[in-house]
């Protein structure tokens, strides 16, 4: 099962398990996400922060006969963790990595303590630290303490500015942290990790462009950022697949400023590069597969886009969902057109071959 099936990455990642050979469920809260419709099977299911999510997983999982699970967004991943209970593979960290990453004040804590670089960090609410200059070269970022895709962050050019981002935020003091913002070269990283603790790769990807989530990315060697992400599965122990986010400062030094407990929205790119790990881990947990080797190619470039996908007129409408609401079901040959509906012949294309 395969949750999040309207986010930018996930129809890729569906497609590309089905051709691997897995039968996949999709879930999202929205009908018109296009996984839903690109899977075995689609359906819709509450949000992951509602009381209610958790026991549709659970009733779909049972029904489907799920034997892994595969979350993909930050607020449905301790609930899904609990899914582990009923006996199926969950795809992520052990829970506690899980529950430190979504507290980005609690994770800059542990990394610290444990000697891993990352920018200083301190709670809105408290005084900076000593030692903070009131104009630091790269400015000040003020951010939540839980999020994803760069919601609700603020860039300051001075200390004397982090009031008023703290105010304008919509956010209460304490829920927010500020950070000194490292503005070399960023990466995100692939750490490809599972239940024995022993890494099997580890994929740096230099980001070229970033909305949110990583629009071009290129793989890149850089045997400090790949040391650093080893230490962070050595000191804190995610034993499941994580994706590292950090830059370099001045001295080319790898900085952690983020660490998403889950597979990347690149894992895509690292896939193309030769470390398959969403479908390489997967059969790990569910068929004993082997163990993913970290070779993999440097340079290789990922240019995110909107794309297409055709499929049959019977495989869109199995899932018994629709995109739109206010209409049911596709009108047939020879039946009336609805008020407002264009009477344009639809060409024929081909369902997507398997």
């Amino acid at each position: 099962m395969v949750t999040t099936a309207g986010s930018a990455p996930t129809p890729g990642t569906i497609l590309h398990l089905r051709d691997q050979g897995f039968r996949v469920i999709a879930t999202d809260i929205d009908p018109t996400a296009p996984g839903l419709y690109l899977a075995d099977r689609g359906y819709l299911v509450p949000a992951g922060d509602s009381e209610a999510f958790l026991p549709r997983m659970r009733a779909l999982c049972a029904s489907e006969g799920a034997v892994a699970i595969v979350p993909l967004v930050d607020e449905e991943l301790l609930p899904v963790g609990e899914l582990a209970q009923d006996g199926l593979s969950v795809m992520l960290p052990r829970p506690a990595f899980v529950a430190s990453c979504l507290d980005k004040y609690v994770l800059m804590r542990e990394l610290d303590a444990a000697g891993i670089g990352v920018p200083r960090t301190w709670a809105a609410s408290e005084p900076p630290p000593a030692g903070i200059a009131a104009a630091e070269p790269g400015g000040f970022v003020v951010k939540p303490r839980s999020g994803r895709g760069s919601r609700g962050v603020q860039l300051v050019g001075a200390l004397a500015d982090v009031p008023a981002a703290v105010a304008a935020s919509g956010y209460r003091p304490e829920e927010l942290i500020v950070q000194e913002r490292v503005t070399g070269p960023e990466f995100t990283v692939s750490v490809v990790v599972w239940r024995d603790g022993r890494v099997q790769a580890v994929v740096p990807k230099e980001v070229v462009l970033k909305r949110g989530v990583t629009k071009y990315a290129v793989t890149r060697h850089q045997a400090q950022v790949e040391r650093t992400c080893r230490a962070v599965q050595s000191a804190l122990r995610a034993d499941g697949p994580f994706n590292v986010q950090l830059c370099l400062d001045a001295e080319g030094r790898p900085r952690v400023f983020e660490i998403n407990p889950r597979f990347s929205s690149t894992a895509a790119l690292t896939a193309a590069a030769g470390v398959d790990e969403v479908a390489g881990l997967l059969r790990q947990a569910v068929a004993g597969g082997p163990r993913l080797t970290d070779t993999w190619r440097e340079g290789v470039t990922m240019v995110r886009r909107w794309t297409d996908e055709f499929i049959g007129e019977e495989e869109f409408t199995s899932h018994g969902l629709t995109p739109d609401p206010a209409v049911p079901r596709l009108a047939r040959a020879n039946e009336p057109v609805p008020p407002g509906r264009s009477t344009d012949p639809v060409p024929d294309v081909a369902a997507r071959a398997r």
